[in-house]
């Protein structure tokens, strides 16, 4: 079918997602940027194309589109089948927890438990049992901040605190400044270029949010066009994933208040962690999707007096 046959046939959403799911699935697509299936995906994609809630397809099946939008579709619908690009990438939007975000293939598109956490602890009925009291967080860090996603939403739970977010990517830097001015919270948060805490010295923090690359070799060399398509920066984390996760266990005493602690994403390395580092007391953190993938440690395990 020509984009003409299609924009032609197809009026509905309905019509739209049906063809975008057939396609996906004969193109044997990868996910896992937000969304795990053909269904899941084609839904984003089009939900956000049309600039509608991206949770609420139902209510909008049996719309019909304009001639234009039906045009865009299956431009983005080709796209994606043909480029294998994450659908954020075609959207250039991402959201964690419903919070939309700007992404382009300068960063990965964010997708971090840690931000599934953040919301789940602080907005639960009793408060969290091991994050700190957001409204005397003062001082907080996000280490390998990508985005800034991270980053943003610590400066909207902990409004009193001055937050630093550092990247060794100057072009992720310049993404992040996108959504630290679009969620207007220049204010409060600073952009470092650097390696991990290098742009940092002299500072201290009641609360250190970091999301390093974690992925080892062996996964990075089966990893399908989607994943290729991102920073590969991003993602490499050495030989067994955890290179970067190791420096920032050495160093983040040295960037800690007395009181305070680490929220670190590692992936799935919980078993060397624990083998190399038996003297840390890690507390797993559970999510939707994992039960050892993100740890907390304070500042007192870490040795900080």
């Amino acid at each position: 079918m020509t984009q003409d046959d299609i924009t032609s046939e197809l009026v509905t959403l309905r019509d739209y997602w049906r063809y975008a799911i057939s396609r996906f699935n004969a193109a044997d697509l990868s996910y896992g940027h937000g969304t795990t299936t053909a269904g899941d995906d084609a839904a984003f994609l089009l939900l956000d194309s049309l600039d509608l809630p991206i949770d609420a397809l139902d209510p909008f099946l049996d719309a019909r589109l304009l001639p234009a939008e039906r045009r865009l579709l299956a431009t983005r619908i080709e796209a994606r089948v043909t480029t294998r690009k994450p659908s954020s990438y075609l959207t250039g939007r991402a959201y964690i927890q419903g919070v939309r975000f700007h992404v382009d293939e300068r960063v990965i598109v964010p997708r971090s438990h840690i931000g599934e956490i953040l919301f789940s602890e602080y907005l639960g009925e009793q408060g969290s049992s091991f994050l700190p009291d957001p409204m005397a967080v003062e001082s907080a860090v996000d280490i390998c901040t990508g985005s800034g996603c991270l980053a943003v939403l610590a400066a909207k739970f902990f409004p009193n605190a001055e937050v630093d977010a550092v990247d060794l990517s100057a072009d992720a830097l310049e993404v992040a400044k996108l959504n630290v001015a679009e969620h207007d919270v220049a204010g409060q948060v600073s952009l470092h270029q650097g390696d991990l805490f290098a742009p940092l010295a002299g500072r201290t923090y009641d609360l250190i949010i970091t999301n390093p690359p974690y992925v080892d070799h062996e996964a990075l060399d089966g990893y399908p066009p989607e994943f290729r398509a991102e920073p590969a920066m991003a993602h490499d984390g050495g030989e067994d994933g955890l290179d970067l996760v190791r420096r920032i266990l050495a160093e983040a005493a040295d960037y800690l208040n007395p009181d305070g602690g680490m929220i670190c994403e590692i992936g799935s390395g919980r078993e060397i962690l624990e083998d190399e580092f038996p003297h840390l007391d890690f507390v797993w953190l559970e999510t939707a999707e994992s039960q050892d993938a993100v740890f907390w440690i304070s500042a007192e395990a870490l040795g900080v007096a």
